[in-house]
């Protein structure tokens, strides 16, 4: 193969590469003061996207402090995950809606 046809080929490679390397939308959602799901996977640099679907406000908010998001009733929040590790997280203003998140590097 001429190198002028290798270039394209190695592109569309590499482009392909970046595609599959961005990171991903996980989705949660809180409804009837229960956080689905109880348990979620995600890796370093994925968006949670918090979903409360009740009349109430929510909040999640990690044990260890690395995050704390309040979710208005009815509304859509997102959050960007910056550290690796298994986080336990609740509700502050519903304790005992609780959940864990197993965050990958």
């Amino acid at each position: 193969m001429t190198p002028r046809r290798v270039l394209p080929i190695v592109a569309t490679l590499m482009l392909g590469m970046s595609v599959s390397a961005h990171a991903a939308v996980v989705q949660i959602s809180m409804e009837n003061l229960v956080i689905s799901p109880a348990e979620a996977s995600a890796k370093v640099g994925d968006t949670i996207e918090w979903t409360n679907k009740d009349i109430f406000a929510h909040t999640a908010t990690a044990r260890n402090g690395d995050w704390d998001v309040t979710i208005p009733p009815k509304k859509t929040v997102t959050s960007v995950l910056k550290k690796a590790g298994t986080v336990e997280y609740y509700c502050r203003f519903h304790p005992n809606m609780k959940a864990t998140m197993i965050v990958a590097p």
